[in-house]
């Protein structure tokens, strides 16, 4: 068995905030003892954009002016040069999660076209016939909750085949009437998105009725900006026909590493976050419309989301 290397974060959820002390341990372990050139490690932020592939090509500008967004770099030099012994030894480290005047730790998130991720990189230097060793390990930053108090902001919503959107063939759909409402539309990121729903009527018996929930990213630069939506998830809400009348719980939790507070930059944003409502009906083979019940969110650090007709919008 060779030398191996690891870094162990003290917080077993990996989550911290701006101002806070991220530390832990770095684990050195191998059954001889091992010669070395030092040891660092290093804190590293970066926010990656890249454009779809409808946008590419479109904004020639946006390759030139956008690298990978560096939010904090930082590195310290743990072990000078020197000599691990046998068996495992434990290096313990803290680092200040701090970052110049002018930059911003934004919260930890993954996306298609955004991409947002902080990680810790151990490096052990090895003499040349050695090959050098490295552990990269990532941590979650979320932004520090909002003081204040928050107002929820309800919305009503009605579905109906007129105002249903990306539908072919309007004639062919069965009439029906979906009424429900939301508790807020300015929610919190940590807590879920809930509100009801009745099927007031419907010609055709239903066949499940699913709740998606879509992010919006948009990327560019002076040039011109690409916007881009992409599905989160899609839960199912209802199965089969429905009782006419029947309130229909809305229960919908945001996925935290795929959604993050309202975020808006020179060079990319994420927010203003869609919902819709698909209601399928057996009743006409492989219909399944999206209803006008089509919300969005933002999201900011008290984690609240906010649709504007139906919008959302989260902080935290």
């Amino acid at each position: 068995m060779g030398t191996t290397l690891d870094i162990k974060i003290k917080r077993a959820n990996k989550v911290y905030h701006a101002g806070e002390m991220l530390s832990g341990v770095v684990v050195i372990s191998g059954k001889d003892s091992v010669q070395h050139q030092g040891l660092s490690l290093t804190v590293e932020g970066t926010v990656n954009l890249q454009l779809s592939a409808k946008s590419v090509g479109v904004f020639e500008a946006f390759y030139n002016s956008v690298k990978p967004i560096q939010v904090i770099n930082s590195t310290i030099e743990m072990v000078k040069p020197g000599k691990f012994p046998g068996g495992k030894t434990e290096i313990p480290f803290e680092f200040p999660l701090h970052v110049k005047s002018n930059k911003v730790l934004y919260e930890t998130y993954h996306g298609v076209f955004v991409n947002i991720q902080y990680t810790l990189r151990c490096d052990m230097r090895r003499s040349l016939l050695a090959k050098d060793l490295t552990k990269t390990c990532e941590f979650i930053v979320h932004s520090t909750p909002q003081k204040g108090k928050w107002t929820p902001s309800p919305v009503d919503f009605t579905i109906t085949p007129d105002t249903l959107q990306n539908v072919k063939e309007r004639a062919l759909l069965p009439k029906f009437l979906i009424r429900g409402h939301l508790n807020s539309t300015n929610c919190v990121i940590t807590q879920p998105l809930t509100g009801e729903l009745v099927v007031e009527s419907s010609e055709a018996a239903i066949k499940s009725i699913e709740l998606q929930l879509v992010r919006v990213e948009t990327c560019g630069c002076a040039e011109g900006y690409a916007r881009d939506a992409t599905e989160i998830q899609n839960i199912q809400i209802a199965d089969g026909d429905v009782c006419r009348g029947l309130s229909i719980p809305i229960y919908m939790v945001f996925p935290r590493l795929f959604t993050c507070p309202t975020l808006e930059t020179t060079n990319f944003k994420v927010g203003r976050v869609p919902w819709s409502l698909c209601p399928s009906f057996t009743a006409v083979p492989g219909c399944c419309a999206q209803g006008l019940a089509h919300s969005r969110c933002s999201v900011h650090s008290c984690s609240h989301w906010r649709p504007g007709g139906p919008t959302f919008s989260a902080k935290h």
